[in-house]
């Protein structure tokens, strides 16, 4: 039985269409920080948008983990902090900017003035809770498990699902992988596998795009991930919670590359009995600033808390923010933090 979702009504679809069609120049952002939904999604809409003739551009913040370069187009993504002044050109020269994978306009951080000075107009499509006001078109359903399962439901309803290459194809199923943990959670909606279905009759070869994303690791990424486990991660006694830091002098001993603490946060949850886990690393880029990942089962709010205490936001198991600050005072707004939710840790 068909269950793929229609996400728009036809008229406001048309609209879309219309506005896709009589563009020539479309700019695709994503969040800073990207990570594989983000940089999936954007990928395949690109390679959608110049199988039908657009001149296309993807245009993110910051860099992005070097276990996604192998995604078909990934060469082809354009970083703002590494040249700012192509980048800005490149959306003021766009005359339809697509945001992908986001729903703050903050969240484009040195991006998020170009794109708001910007006069062309913008289509929002994105997965997250409380979209933002600073797009005309905005396609948001969060409870879908990723940006790219919205975005194969798009396809599916303008008539297009089954003209998908290999190569948005592939990068679709990428999104909703990394986005899911390889399906081991929020992917518990018998359409995500319709989705799948979909993406697998175009040719796809998952396994490979499984390998390409967690068995790509150094001997130095997995000797970090030893290091964290035995000596960084710190358990929260009687409250079922974990908490690891990393500094960048840390990084440093170990000749870490972009990338390599990806899925750190979500390791501590394989402990029998823990319900959240929490991250907490010094900014590469931005000195003076922690990010914090966090992670959780069953029905523990990260996005509550990452909302209260870390000035972010995301899913109810999946969630990020950043603190202005030393590692030290991350950890004391940490404590603050558990100590808040620790009815719900207990």
């Amino acid at each position: 039985m068909l269950i793929m979702v229609k996400l728009i009504e036809d008229k406001e679809l048309s609209k879309l269409q219309s506005l896709i069609e009589a563009s020539h120049n479309i700019v695709i952002c994503a969040h800073v920080n990207p990570d594989g939904d983000a940089i999936g999604a954007s990928l395949a809409l690109m390679h959608f948008l110049m199988r039908h003739g657009k001149e296309c551009h993807v245009v993110v913040p910051n860099q992005f983990p070097d276990f996604l370069h192998w995604m078909p187009g990934a060469q082809q993504v354009n970083v703002y902090a590494k040249q700012e002044e192509a980048s800005s050109a490149i959306v003021k020269a766009a005359d339809l900017i697509m945001i992908l994978d986001l729903n703050d306009s903050k969240r484009l951080m040195g991006l998020e003035t170009a794109v708001l000075e910007s006069q062309a107009p913008k289509v929002m499509i994105d997965h997250h809770m409380n979209p933002g006001d600073f797009c005309q078109t905005v396609i948001s359903h969060p409870e879908m498990c990723a940006t790219g399962e919205v975005l194969c439901h798009l396809f599916w309803q303008m008539g297009e699902i089954e003209n998908l290459s290999v190569e948005e194809s592939t990068c679709l199923y990428a999104a909703m992988m990394c986005d899911t943990g390889a399906f081991t959670y929020a992917s518990g909606r018998p359409v995500i596998y319709e989705c799948i279905s979909h993406l697998l009759s175009r040719g796809i070869d998952k396994d490979r795009i499984y390998r390409n994303v967690y068995w790509t690791a150094s001997p130095a990424r997995l000797r970090l991930h030893g290091y964290m486990l035995y000596v960084k991660m710190k358990m929260l006694n009687g409250l079922h919670a974990s908490v690891m830091t990393l500094t960048n002098e840390e990084r440093k001993l170990f000749s870490t590359k972009n990338g390599d603490t990806e899925g750190l946060v979500n390791m501590p949850l394989q402990i029998q009995g823990l319900r959240l886990s929490i991250f907490l690393t010094e900014d590469t880029e931005t000195p003076g600033v922690v990010k914090v990942s966090l992670r959780s089962v069953d029905d523990f709010p990260c996005n509550e808390m990452a909302a209260e205490f870390f000035n972010g936001g995301g899913h109810k198991n999946a969630s990020g923010g950043r603190l202005q600050g030393t590692m030290e005072d991350a950890l004391k707004r940490v404590d603050e933090a558990v100590r808040k939710f620790a009815p719900l840790l207990k």
